[in-house]
């Protein structure tokens, strides 16, 4: 086992798969642990009640899960491997009791509408990555520029409320751009993988699954939120 193990990480082919498929498992892992937790919080009237109310509650909510990915990025190549499981399990919890609310103010069918279209536009950017010749690593700074832009429009939408219209273009351009850095994360992990060689040793390995899985469960996260908002739109003319 060992060897096969050494074998996989000096052959730079066979670790990109095994690298990608561990991206992708723990990304389900915290997908998933992020729905139970968002369900279970969302049955508990106590719970559900303080985190959605109360506001410094909510702000030390969304304080620890910006912290725990600003840690885990900046810190990643110092940390030990079992810290970075650590830290985006604790991240999928948190984000699990932000979202709770979801349960309450969408139906279910709005939610499984809005997660089986995520799921398939998921598979397929990720499938597109796979497959490109494009250099989509010169689709950074492109998506960051548009990132920023959602923010400014998020922020301008809250303070200043636009029409329904407004809000269902923000949520498509919304979508359209987590797509883009679907692709473009999905293709950073391959590039990560080259810059390896055959150097790359069992905890870093593991490390850079665990980056590459929270890039992807933002990622995804922000579709289905996005999709949500659509959905749910739709449902309610």
């Amino acid at each position: 086992m060992t060897e096969r193990k050494e074998l996989i990480l000096t052959d730079c082919a066979k670790r990109e798969n095994a690298l990608l498929k561990n991206v992708y498992l723990w990304m389900s892992l915290g997908l998933v642990l992020t729905a139970v937790v968002a369900y279970g919080v969302s049955k508990n009237l106590t719970l559900l009640r303080f985190f959605s109310t109360n506001f410094f509650a909510l702000m030390v909510l969304i304080i620890a899960q910006l912290s725990v990915v600003i840690f885990l990025s900046a810190k990643l190549q110092k940390m030990k491997a079992s810290t970075a499981v650590a830290l985006f399990l604790s991240y999928s919890v948190l984000t699990g009791i932000t979202l709770s609310s979801v349960f309450i103010i969408y139906t279910g069918a709005v939610i499984a509408q809005a997660f089986l279209t995520t799921a398939i536009m998921f598979l397929g950017a990720s499938f597109y990555a796979f497959v490109t010749k494009r250099n989509v690593a010169s689709w950074g700074s492109y998506l960051m520029m548009g990132l920023w832009g959602m923010l400014a429009a998020l922020v301008i939408n809250m303070f200043f409320p636009g029409s329904s219209t407004m809000t269902l273009i923000i949520s498509v351009v919304g979508v359209v751009l987590f797509l883009g850095l679907t692709i473009y994360d999905t293709a950073k992990v391959k590039s990560i993988n080259d810059t390896y060689g055959s150097e790359m040793n069992q905890d870093e390995f593991v490390k850079i699954g665990i980056i590459g899985a929270l890039n992807l469960y933002l990622d995804f996260l922000n579709i289905f939120m996005y999709l949500l908002r659509i959905f749910g739109a739709q449902s309610r003319d």
